[in-house]
């Protein structure tokens, strides 16, 4: 393994697999340097001298300027690196996109629903619209769950804050999440459980629903009825009973709808665990499946290589209100459009936010752009769509669940034990992490720093996911509760 990688052949960075001690040689190369000082793996060194002011090149574009003059072999970092991010940005079309070259799809064990979508569990969740009765589905959650039958494979009571006292989009957000999860395939039933003097009433919850199997989803208000709890514990019966009819059947690859996340980013993420979901998003939209990628701030700086891979003048200007809107929702709170990377990130060896979202879009890979999608909207083409929503993790990957994903893929240098809706692997960046947290992490990608090829370990993660859709494995997330929905929120309460 090479004491530092060069991303792309016009950077004047190269990255440490290993942290360098002050003078040590090292060759890239026909190219020598000498380190001046210590930089920690992950981090940046100095290929040539950089003069004040000039563009910091990695991944073949600028992730910021240097505030001074940087000599050659010297650690760059937040010390003498500053973001060039600012304000809004008027965008040109060049469109740039090269169809995905069709392959035969690989096939998993899936559940077909009655409407033709495909879910990875047979699951029963217990919905609220308003936070006031996360208690009492908790409780028919308790009492259901002694009694599950055969082939149910979890029953969860969601909860959640909102539900009342929201005002306009703030409150429509609310009610387009909870639909999304209420419509999602892993649930073979659901129970959506009302209060009945919310804001959110279930009869304006159901205009946003839209048609429903009324054998799927049952609703319950609580104050209509004696014994709330009585009640709801008879009809999760039922829908137990309903779900356990679905057995898993073989489904072609192209029925995966596949989230895309990262968190807790390290140097490493944009050169190994990142590209790896790009080659892996490659190939399942070449086999016609589908991939979402979302995170929106954390594609400032990154966003003109997605907007030359739109398919179309129209996504295009979609992408460029994506990104300029989600500028303008920062503004609007007073806040700079540039405040990332994270602490974590930070000690990690990421200095800007370009830095972090030029590794962050890799996860996207080559494929065009075929769709832009709005918070809680669901995915409708098969292919690459972006997806609006925040770069925070529990919120971005329940973003990804409420918009179709039957599983979330998410790649992380620090390590993070969360879960969401649908089952989150964990990709590491690098084998410290891995070996470190064998708790958290499912699958290496510090492979690739080891030696074996993106094909290779592309195949062998590709093979991973569709066991993990199967049910033959299971991501360690799901060991743990994913109860608790984290609802974007935009607005005031009352």
């Amino acid at each position: 393994m090479n004491a530092i990688i060069q991303i792309h052949a016009t950077d004047n960075v190269a990255v440490a697999t290993a942290e360098i001690a002050p003078g040590t040689e090292l060759k890239l190369g026909e190219l020598v340097l000498t380190a001046q000082n210590a930089v920690p793996a992950g981090h940046k060194i100095a290929l040539r001298d950089i003069a004040e002011g000039e563009n910091i090149i990695k991944y073949g574009f600028p992730i910021g300027h240097a505030k001074r003059a940087i000599a050659k072999g010297e650690h760059i970092h937040t010390h003498n690196l500053a973001s060039n991010l600012a304000g809004l940005r008027e965008y040109s079309y060049h469109p740039s996109a090269v169809p995905i070259k069709s392959e035969t799809p690989d096939t998993f064990m899936g559940y077909v629903r009655p409407d033709g979508k495909v879910g990875i569990r047979n699951e029963v969740w217990i919905i609220p619209t308003v936070g006031c009765v996360n208690g009492i589905a908790e409780a028919i959650e308790e009492r259901c769950r002694v009694k599950m039958p055969e082939g149910v494979e979890r029953l969860c009571a969601y909860t959640h804050p909102y539900g009342c006292s929201q005002l306009g989009g703030d409150h429509l957000m609310t009610q387009k999440a909870l639909s999304g999860l209420i419509r999602h395939p892993n649930a073979a039933a659901v129970l959506v459980l009302g209060l009945g003097c919310e804001n959110n009433q279930i009869a304006d919850l159901k205009k946003v629903l839209g048609d429903y199997d009324s054998e799927r989803v049952r609703f319950l208000i609580c104050q209509e009825v004696e014994d709330e709890i009585a009640e709801g514990e008879r009809i999760v019966d039922e829908l137990m009973a309903y779900a356990a009819q679905f057995k898993r059947e073989p489904v072609p690859a192209s029925k995966l709808i596949i989230g895309l996340k990262c968190g807790g980013s390290d140097g490493f993420s944009g050169i190994t665990a990142n590209p790896l979901l790009g080659a892996f998003s490659g190939k399942l939209i070449a086999q016609g499946g589908s991939a979402m990628l979302t995170e929106v701030p954390e594609m400032f700086g990154a966003e003109t290589m997605l907007m030359d891979r739109c398919v179309d003048e129209e996504t295009f200007e979609k992408t460029v209100s994506l990104i300029n809107n989600f500028k303008e929702y920062f503004m609007r709170y007073g806040e700079k459009i540039n405040e990332n990377p994270s602490p974590g990130n930070k000690a990690g060896g990421i200095s800007t936010l370009e830095d972090k979202s030029l590794g962050c879009v890799q996860k996207g890979g080559s494929a065009p752009v075929v769709d832009v999608l709005s918070y809680g909207q669901p995915i409708e083409k098969a292919g690459l769509s972006l997806l609006q929503a925040p770069g925070n993790d529990l919120v971005a990957a329940t973003a990804l669940a409420v918009s179709g994903a039957q599983l979330v893929l998410f790649t992380t240098g620090r390590g993070t034990p969360f879960g969401c809706p649908v089952p989150t692997v964990k990709v590491a960046t690098q084998n410290v992490i891995a070996g470190k947290k064998p708790n958290w992490i499912d699958f290496g990608a510090g492979a690739l720093l080891e030696g074996e090829s993106m094909e290779s370990l592309r195949e062998r993660f590709f093979a991973y996911v569709l066991k993990v859709a199967s049910g033959e494995e299971k991501p360690h997330s799901e060991s743990l509760s994913k109860k608790n929905l984290a609802i974007f929120k935009d607005g005031v309460t009352l």
